[in-house]
């Protein structure tokens, strides 16, 4: 039998890793971490071959930058127009629609090789080409999660959706190296055939979101049974049943979402909105100046290091980054959401201002390992704060034009760094990212340091006080 003092630390590091939380709010949150999982999955096998694929095919580098382009664009409409209609249509059949379309696009990237083919699939369809969460899943998962949590165990799900996500597409990577050296290797398989058949790992891991889509109960959709546990869950939509046992009140609430197929969002909330997309988006830019495409490359050009050290670097920041987001649950509940995304991230951004200074590749890999570590741990508290400063019809929504607008600002990034890198003028792109994340940082506390939340949602005193500690500092509406 173990000591008691034992016992009374496993059981305060199960509860404060956030697992019970998880546990709590019950099947629906394991379908959308373990949809989000295999996703990212999906998405980091092809990111890995998806250029190599093109240059195996003998696309020009111009068609391999138009490709990219035109699919984040995509991307990006597919996604603002999905996230909008998701609360008309059914949150659940947003995702089944996002799924289809991925299985359709990995489909056609795992037997066809005409250029415009490929376009047109990745351009419609959901293909990530970088390896990030683009298309149209994120927002009304996060929106799902934000519906099926209190504000005292919402932090804590979403560090687990980052967390699984994180080391999802770690393995991904990882399984498509093996996968086409494996391949490669058998007799009558070219490279080609290879990169083909780590297309079929996207289809597969489609099917998987689409099983979890059906999977879901009704307690996901807007003004669903809104709840902590297993206890009166509905059937999925699988079963395609409704609610039976829902009030006047909450039918007539019900109706008066759904009076536009367009979700529509208030003053009160584009006036907090339109200060945090603003400070999001200088972060993006920031993001997309020193991109870790062009961290490595910087690295490779000042200390020639082989290609396989530069892997393991960053292999090991990956793996640092989704421990590290594990912490940041119980830190936004004993500090609150902003200040976790605040002093989590300055040393992170202060770790990219003094990236070129060290002559010496340990402190360079270092503040890499700093800068990256920390660097995803205000993912989770991001999510929990718009969700609780934003009206629940408004969520989606919200947080489909807050991934939009970031992603729209990191694309700018690259050019800025390359204006600025010329005549070995690298190390200033860095310097100028690290300002303008820091700027992020002291501006997002200063602005929403006060800010009431959970206006929009009945809770008790005790589990809004958990959840937000800050929120005992004098507040403003």
């Amino acid at each position: 039998m173990p000591p008691p003092k034992l016992t009374h630390l496993a059981r305060a590091a199960l509860r404060e890793s956030g697992l019970p939380s998880v546990s709590a709010t019950g099947r629906d949150a394991y379908l959308i971490i373990l949809a989000r999982a295999g996703r990212m999955f999906a998405y980091g096998a092809s990111a890995l071959v998806l250029a190599l694929f093109f240059a195996e095919l003998g696309f020009s580098d111009a068609r391999i930058g138009l490709f990219m382009t035109l699919t984040l664009l995509g991307d990006v409409v597919l996604s603002l127009v999905l996230t909008l209609v998701a609360d008309r249509v059914g949150r659940r059949r947003t995702l089944l629609v996002g799924s289809g379309l991925m299985i359709l696009s990995g489909g056609v990237f795992a037997l066809c090789e005409g250029f415009w083919v490929l376009l047109g699939a990745a351009v419609v369809g959901v293909i990530s080409a970088t390896g990030g969460d683009f298309g149209p899943f994120r927002a009304v998962e996060e929106s799902i999660v934000s519906e099926l949590t209190t504000p005292a165990t919402r932090a804590d799900v979403l560090v687990w959706y980052v967390t699984l996500a994180s080391l999802g597409s770690s393995v991904g990577t990882e399984m498509a190296g093996r996968v086409v050296e494996g391949l490669r290797a058998r007799e009558g398989w070219t490279l080609l055939d290879a990169y083909h058949a780590c297309f079929w790992l996207y289809v597969v891991m489609g099917v998987v979101n689409v099983v979890c889509a059906l999977s879901l109960s009704e307690r996901c959709e807007l003004n669903g049974l809104n709840g902590v546990g297993e206890q009166g869950e509905v059937e999925p939509l699988l079963d395609g049943s409704e609610p039976d046992d829902a009030s006047p009140e909450h039918a007539e609430e019900h109706k008066k979402t759904r009076t536009s197929w367009v979700a529509q969002i208030s003053r009160e909330t584009l006036s907090i909105m339109a200060v945090l997309w603003f400070l999001l988006m200088v972060d993006s830019v920031a993001d997309g100046m020193a991109n870790m495409s062009l961290t490595t490359y910087y690295m490779d050009k000042k200390f020639q290091l082989p290609k396989s050290a530069l892997g393991d670097i960053l292999s090991a920041s990956y793996f640092l980054s989704s421990l590290s987001t594990i912490f940041s649950g119980p830190l936004a509940r004993h500090i609150g959401l902003v200040n976790t995304m605040v002093f989590t991230h300055i040393p992170s951004s202060a770790a990219v201002l003094l990236f070129p200074l060290p002559q010496t590749v340990p402190l360079t890999v270092a503040l890499l390992l700093l800068r990256v570590g920390l660097n995803n741990m205000d993912q989770a508290p991001r999510a929990a704060l718009i969700a609780a400063v934003v009206r629940p019809e408004e969520r989606t929504a919200v947080m489909g034009i807050t991934g939009m607008l970031r992603t729209l600002a990191s694309t700018t990034g690259p050019s800025i760094t390359g204006l600025l890198a010329g005549n070995d003028r690298f190390w200033i792109a860095f310097v100028v990212a690290g300002a303008l994340r820091l700027a992020y940082d002291v501006g997002l506390f200063a602005m929403f340091i006060n800010i009431k939340l959970h206006k929009h949602e009945t809770t008790d005193e005790s589990a809004e006080a958990e959840a937000e500690p800050q929120v005992s500092v004098p507040s403003q509406a």
